[in-house]
């Protein structure tokens, strides 16, 4: 079983992290980039598709629009080559994905699949974890802003206290004015 397990990685994951991109806030694999993984051409991948078009919802896949084509290939390097097709790419999200591999039917996609459907939940759990991050150290910042706040407020008082001083230190060192009272008078 163990054997099993390790014969499902055939690919370094960094290639399978590198193609995940986030489109229309999900995270998703690009038709050409699935087809490389699972080593058929994207033309025989959205075939297999289009045969079993029922399969694929629209939240387990989407067709992009002209204006995430080029976003999409202005953004990411490996897929210049989209540039010139006259077809828009699919995007598959991990559930599609899962799918996908059921509809190729392939030893390799059997495999490839696993492999990508762990990494989808490494990078949830990373997510998850990345929100209670961001979380308690907004919880750090407001706590520092109101520190600092206090922090102020105290040095406000310090130079009025300084002030205060100042200023009687300068009534003490001025001359006195008026009469001065030399002896005492003893009637």
């Amino acid at each position: 079983m163990i054997q099993d397990i390790e014969k499902t990685t055939i690919l370094d994951d960094e290639v399978i992290i590198n193609k995940i991109i986030i489109i229309r806030n999900q995270q998703v694999m690009i038709d050409s980039d699935m087809a490389e993984l699972y080593d058929v051409s994207t033309k025989r991948l959205n075939e297999a598709v289009k045969r079993n078009i029922k399969r694929f919802p629209v939240d387990f896949m989407f067709q992009l629009t002209i204006a995430e084509k080029e976003k999409l290939v202005a953004n990411c390097d490996h897929l210049k080559k989209l540039k010139f097709s006259p077809y828009m790419p699919f995007a598959f999200t991990e559930h599609g994905a899962v799918m996908l591999a059921s509809v190729l039917n392939s030893e390799r996609a059997i495999t490839v699949n696993i492999q990508i459907v762990r990494i989808f939940n490494k990078m949830q759990e990373m997510t998850l974890l990345n929100k209670e991050l961001l979380l308690e150290m907004q919880k750090i910042n407001s706590k520092l802003t109101d520190h600092e706040d206090k922090i102020a407020l105290v040095f406000e008082y310090l130079e009025q206290f300084k002030q205060t001083k100042i200023q009687e230190m300068e009534q003490q060192s001025r001359p006195k004015i008026g009469f001065k009272q030399v002896g005492k008078d003893k009637r």
